[in-house]
Protein backbone atom coordinates (compact mmCIF):
# COMPACT_ATOMS: atom_id res chain seq x y z
CA UNK A 1 0.00 0.00 0.00
CA UNK A 2 1.21 3.37 -0.66
CA UNK A 3 1.16 6.23 2.38
CA UNK A 4 -1.78 7.75 0.74
CA UNK A 5 -3.58 4.85 0.91
CA UNK A 6 -2.53 3.72 4.38
CA UNK A 7 -3.55 7.06 5.69
CA UNK A 8 -6.99 7.13 4.18
CA UNK A 9 -6.98 3.87 5.86
CA UNK A 10 -6.33 5.19 8.93
CA UNK A 11 -9.37 7.73 8.59
CA UNK A 12 -11.57 4.96 8.13
CA UNK A 13 -10.73 3.10 10.67
CA UNK A 14 -11.03 5.52 12.90
CA UNK A 15 -14.20 6.68 11.78
CA UNK A 16 -15.34 3.05 12.08
CA UNK A 17 -14.79 3.36 15.94
CA UNK A 18 -16.81 6.68 16.36
CA UNK A 19 -15.60 7.70 19.72
CA UNK A 20 -12.30 6.55 21.50
CA UNK A 21 -10.19 6.83 24.33
CA UNK A 22 -6.46 7.45 23.41
CA UNK A 23 -3.65 5.62 25.72
CA UNK A 24 -1.50 9.05 25.46
CA UNK A 25 1.98 8.85 26.26
CA UNK A 26 3.38 11.96 24.31
CA UNK A 27 5.22 9.52 22.14
CA UNK A 28 5.83 10.19 18.34
CA UNK A 29 2.77 7.61 17.52
CA UNK A 30 0.01 8.09 19.95
CA UNK A 31 0.26 11.86 19.64
CA UNK A 32 0.37 11.58 15.85
CA UNK A 33 -2.94 9.21 16.52
CA UNK A 34 -4.54 11.48 18.79
CA UNK A 35 -4.29 14.81 16.55
CA UNK A 36 -5.42 12.32 13.79
CA UNK A 37 -8.29 11.24 15.87
CA UNK A 38 -9.42 14.73 16.90
CA UNK A 39 -9.46 16.06 12.88
CA UNK A 40 -11.53 12.84 12.20
CA UNK A 41 -13.86 12.39 15.11
CA UNK A 42 -13.50 16.01 16.63
CA UNK A 43 -15.01 16.13 20.50
CA UNK A 44 -15.31 12.22 20.44
CA UNK A 45 -11.92 11.68 21.77
CA UNK A 46 -10.48 11.97 24.86
CA UNK A 47 -7.09 11.42 25.65
CA UNK A 48 -5.95 9.44 29.04
CA UNK A 49 -1.97 10.38 30.42
CA UNK A 50 -0.97 8.36 32.85
CA UNK A 51 1.81 9.76 35.38
CA UNK A 52 4.29 6.85 36.24
CA UNK A 53 7.48 6.21 38.44
CA UNK A 54 9.12 4.69 36.23
CA UNK A 55 8.53 8.08 33.23
CA UNK A 56 9.87 11.15 33.67
CA UNK A 57 7.92 14.04 34.82
CA UNK A 58 9.82 16.30 31.84
CA UNK A 59 8.11 13.53 29.26
CA UNK A 60 4.73 13.78 30.80
CA UNK A 61 4.81 17.38 31.47
CA UNK A 62 5.63 18.06 27.68
CA UNK A 63 2.65 15.14 26.61
CA UNK A 64 0.18 17.17 28.93
CA UNK A 65 0.76 20.71 27.24
CA UNK A 66 1.05 19.42 23.74
CA UNK A 67 -2.35 17.80 24.41
CA UNK A 68 -3.62 21.06 25.63
CA UNK A 69 -2.83 22.89 22.77
CA UNK A 70 -4.30 21.06 20.02
CA UNK A 71 -7.82 21.71 21.92
CA UNK A 72 -7.95 17.76 23.38
CA UNK A 73 -9.73 17.05 26.40
CA UNK A 74 -7.43 15.52 28.89
CA UNK A 75 -7.80 12.66 31.66
CA UNK A 76 -5.00 12.62 34.17
CA UNK A 77 -3.88 9.29 36.06
CA UNK A 78 -1.83 7.35 37.73
CA UNK A 79 0.27 4.11 37.73
CA UNK A 80 1.63 2.61 40.73
CA UNK A 81 3.79 0.05 39.28
CA UNK A 82 6.45 -0.76 41.34
CA UNK A 83 3.93 -1.69 43.95
CA UNK A 84 3.01 -4.54 41.56
CA UNK A 85 5.34 -7.01 42.67
CA UNK A 86 4.80 -8.95 39.67
CA UNK A 87 6.32 -5.56 37.78
CA UNK A 88 8.92 -5.03 40.13
CA UNK A 89 10.15 -8.36 40.01
CA UNK A 90 11.50 -7.65 36.35
CA UNK A 91 10.66 -10.57 34.76
CA UNK A 92 10.32 -10.82 30.70
CA UNK A 93 6.72 -10.64 31.19
CA UNK A 94 7.14 -7.15 32.81
CA UNK A 95 5.26 -5.07 30.20
CA UNK A 96 2.67 -7.11 30.31
CA UNK A 97 1.50 -6.58 33.89
CA UNK A 98 2.18 -2.41 33.22
CA UNK A 99 0.30 -2.65 30.75
CA UNK A 100 -2.76 -5.00 32.47
CA UNK A 101 -3.14 -2.02 34.91
CA UNK A 102 -2.82 0.87 32.46
CA UNK A 103 -5.77 -0.46 30.14
CA UNK A 104 -8.03 -1.74 33.17
CA UNK A 105 -7.88 2.02 34.45
CA UNK A 106 -8.52 3.58 30.73
CA UNK A 107 -11.46 0.62 30.62
CA UNK A 108 -12.99 2.02 33.72
CA UNK A 109 -12.45 5.89 32.86
CA UNK A 110 -14.37 4.86 29.32
CA UNK A 111 -17.26 3.31 30.29
CA UNK A 112 -17.95 6.36 32.82
CA UNK A 113 -17.26 8.57 29.83
CA UNK A 114 -19.88 6.03 27.42
CA UNK A 115 -16.79 5.51 24.89
CA UNK A 116 -16.55 1.94 23.56
CA UNK A 117 -13.14 1.66 22.29
CA UNK A 118 -9.53 2.67 23.73
CA UNK A 119 -7.07 2.99 21.11
CA UNK A 120 -3.18 2.86 21.40
CA UNK A 121 -0.43 4.08 19.10
CA UNK A 122 1.38 0.73 18.26
CA UNK A 123 2.26 0.85 14.97
CA UNK A 124 3.21 -1.89 12.16
CA UNK A 125 7.07 -2.49 13.19
CA UNK A 126 5.99 -3.61 16.99
CA UNK A 127 4.68 -6.60 15.26
CA UNK A 128 8.54 -7.88 14.60
CA UNK A 129 9.63 -6.91 18.25
CA UNK A 130 9.08 -8.64 21.49
CA UNK A 131 6.24 -6.71 22.86
CA UNK A 132 4.59 -9.06 26.07
CA UNK A 133 2.38 -5.83 26.23
CA UNK A 134 0.67 -6.53 23.44
CA UNK A 135 -0.83 -10.07 24.87
CA UNK A 136 -2.58 -7.28 28.00
CA UNK A 137 -3.48 -5.31 24.76
CA UNK A 138 -5.83 -8.31 23.31
CA UNK A 139 -6.76 -9.35 26.54
CA UNK A 140 -8.37 -5.85 27.73
CA UNK A 141 -9.62 -5.49 24.03
CA UNK A 142 -7.25 -2.32 22.92
CA UNK A 143 -7.54 -1.12 19.26
CA UNK A 144 -4.14 -0.36 17.62
CA UNK A 145 -5.46 2.02 14.12
CA UNK A 146 -1.78 2.28 12.92
CA UNK A 147 -1.04 -0.85 12.92
CA UNK A 148 -4.08 -1.99 11.73
CA UNK A 149 -3.73 0.33 8.42
CA UNK A 150 -0.07 -0.73 8.56
CA UNK A 151 1.97 2.23 9.00
CA UNK A 152 5.48 1.69 10.53
CA UNK A 153 7.38 4.65 12.21
CA UNK A 154 9.08 6.43 9.69
CA UNK A 155 5.82 6.41 8.05
CA UNK A 156 4.47 8.18 11.24
CA UNK A 157 6.86 10.46 11.35
CA UNK A 158 6.51 11.51 7.73
CA UNK A 159 2.82 12.09 8.05
CA UNK A 160 3.57 13.91 11.64
CA UNK A 161 5.80 16.40 9.88
CA UNK A 162 2.62 16.97 7.26
CA UNK A 163 0.63 18.00 10.14
CA UNK A 164 3.36 19.85 11.74
CA UNK A 165 3.58 18.20 14.77
CA UNK A 166 6.42 18.82 16.65
CA UNK A 167 6.86 15.12 17.94
CA UNK A 168 7.83 14.12 13.94
CA UNK A 169 11.19 13.94 14.83
CA UNK A 170 11.39 13.35 18.33
CA UNK A 171 13.77 10.56 19.86
CA UNK A 172 12.21 7.23 20.52
CA UNK A 173 11.45 6.61 24.45
CA UNK A 174 10.54 3.73 26.75
CA UNK A 175 10.14 3.75 30.21
CA UNK A 176 13.18 3.50 32.58
CA UNK A 177 12.44 0.34 33.62
CA UNK A 178 13.44 -1.19 30.03
CA UNK A 179 16.72 -0.03 31.14
CA UNK A 180 17.64 -2.55 33.89
CA UNK A 181 17.94 -6.16 32.87
CA UNK A 182 15.23 -8.97 33.18
CA UNK A 183 15.74 -10.80 36.83
CA UNK A 184 17.26 -7.37 38.47
CA UNK A 185 14.62 -5.93 40.85
CA UNK A 186 13.26 -2.62 39.72
CA UNK A 187 13.53 0.05 42.50
CA UNK A 188 12.56 3.62 42.84
CA UNK A 189 16.41 4.34 43.75
CA UNK A 190 17.17 2.58 40.36
CA UNK A 191 14.95 4.73 38.54
CA UNK A 192 16.12 7.44 39.98
CA UNK A 193 19.53 6.95 39.17
CA UNK A 194 18.37 6.51 35.45
CA UNK A 195 16.55 9.51 35.19
CA UNK A 196 19.03 11.47 36.26
CA UNK A 197 22.03 10.40 34.03
CA UNK A 198 19.68 10.39 30.89
CA UNK A 199 18.35 14.01 31.89
CA UNK A 200 22.36 15.01 31.96
CA UNK A 201 23.63 13.12 28.64
CA UNK A 202 20.33 14.95 26.97
CA UNK A 203 21.25 18.01 28.49
CA UNK A 204 24.86 18.10 27.25
CA UNK A 205 23.33 17.75 23.20
CA UNK A 206 22.87 14.28 22.62
CA UNK A 207 20.18 13.09 20.58
CA UNK A 208 19.01 9.51 21.18
CA UNK A 209 20.67 7.74 24.82
CA UNK A 210 19.93 4.87 27.12
CA UNK A 211 21.57 4.66 30.04
CA UNK A 212 21.21 1.05 31.29
CA UNK A 213 21.77 -0.28 34.50
CA UNK A 214 23.93 -3.15 35.03
CA UNK A 215 24.54 -2.88 39.45
CA UNK A 216 27.45 -1.02 39.95
CA UNK A 217 27.87 -0.62 35.92
CA UNK A 218 26.26 2.44 33.52
CA UNK A 219 26.46 1.24 30.01
CA UNK A 220 25.80 4.41 27.80
CA UNK A 221 24.24 3.79 24.21
CA UNK A 222 24.15 6.41 22.21
CA UNK A 223 24.05 6.68 18.17
CA UNK A 224 27.13 5.46 16.34
CA UNK A 225 28.05 9.62 14.99
CA UNK A 226 27.47 10.87 18.99
CA UNK A 227 30.15 8.19 20.04
CA UNK A 228 33.08 11.09 20.10
CA UNK A 229 30.50 13.32 21.75
CA UNK A 230 31.02 11.16 25.09
CA UNK A 231 34.60 10.72 24.50
CA UNK A 232 34.91 14.28 24.16
CA UNK A 233 32.70 14.95 27.15
CA UNK A 234 34.04 11.57 29.08
CA UNK A 235 35.81 13.63 32.33
CA UNK A 236 32.33 15.07 33.00
CA UNK A 237 30.26 12.19 32.28
CA UNK A 238 32.58 9.74 34.54
CA UNK A 239 31.89 12.57 37.19
CA UNK A 240 27.93 12.99 36.77
CA UNK A 241 27.62 9.29 36.89
CA UNK A 242 30.01 8.43 39.78
CA UNK A 243 28.26 10.79 41.65
CA UNK A 244 24.51 9.47 41.02
CA UNK A 245 26.16 5.69 42.17
CA UNK A 246 27.54 3.96 39.48
CA UNK A 247 31.10 2.59 39.65
CA UNK A 248 32.12 2.34 36.38
CA UNK A 249 30.83 3.84 33.52
CA UNK A 250 30.94 2.47 29.73
CA UNK A 251 29.91 3.31 26.31
CA UNK A 252 28.51 0.21 24.17
CA UNK A 253 30.11 0.75 20.94
CA UNK A 254 27.52 -1.21 19.05
CA UNK A 255 25.52 2.02 19.71
CA UNK A 256 21.88 2.49 20.65
CA UNK A 257 19.41 -0.11 19.53
CA UNK A 258 15.74 -0.44 20.21
CA UNK A 259 15.22 -3.37 23.19
CA UNK A 260 18.58 -4.28 23.59
CA UNK A 261 18.01 -5.32 27.17
CA UNK A 262 15.93 -8.50 24.94
CA UNK A 263 18.59 -9.77 23.21
CA UNK A 264 19.52 -11.95 26.22
CA UNK A 265 15.98 -13.51 25.75
CA UNK A 266 15.61 -13.55 21.70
Amino acid sequence: MTLSIKERHLDEILLSLKKVIVAFSGGVDSTYLLVKAKQVLGENVIAVLAASETFPDREYKAAADLAKRNGIRLIETRLHELKNELFASNGPDRCYHCKTGLFSQLKDIAGKNNIPFIVDGSNFDDLSDYRPGAKAKEEQGVKSPLQEAELTKEEIRILSRKLDLPTWNKPSFACLSSRIPYGSPITQDKIDQLDKAEEFLLNLGFKQVRVRHHGEIARIEVEPGEMKMVLNNRAAIYAELKDLGFSYITMDIQGYRTGSMNEVIL
